[in-house]
């Protein structure tokens, strides 16, 4: 038979494994994030990813053959920056909630960080707490409190 204490600690490792699988989630559903943005006139696209990289960039019509070079430039860099406006608020949405260690969206978009690092697989749990999931309350380490 379980106490009460056991189902505790049973329901906080259910809880820290329930986080650690979100916050995999939510850098997976990041990762597949794609925005796109199209200049006035049609005369750029630009895709870019969660981190901004320029994954596409198209010229729809032809209105690109009658623009100056530096006017060309302008509305590619401008194009460029909407979407990765859009690809930030994506990210955003796809992180709201409470995220582990401090964790900003923005160092998720980034890639700076592995959630996985975040929250490890093995929990370290105090001797004492351990030695009481393994042997119950008359375990004997659980009883000097994991001293020797």
């Amino acid at each position: 038979m379980t106490s009460s204490y056991d189902q505790q600690i049973e329901d906080l490792l259910a809880d820290y494994r329930t986080a650690r699988e979100q916050a995999v989630d939510v850098r997976r559903r990041i990762n597949e994030i794609e925005a796109t943005a199209t200049a006035p006139r049609r005369s750029v696209k630009v895709t870019v990813g969660a981190q901004g990289q320029v994954t596409a960039l198209e010229f729809p019509t032809n209105a690109f053959r009658t623009m100056a070079p530096k006017e060309l430039s302008k509305v590619i860099v401008s194009t460029l920056e909407q979407a990765r406006a859009k690809a930030l608020e994506q990210v955003m949405e796809s992180a709201i909630g409470p995220l582990p260690g401090g964790l900003t969206p923005d160092a998720l978009a980034r890639g700076d960080i592995d959630a996985r690092s975040l929250l490890p697989e093995d929990v370290h749990l105090p001797d004492a707490v351990r030695a009481y999931i393994e042997h119950g309350l008359g375990g004997t380490e659980a009883k000097d409190g994991g001293r020797e």
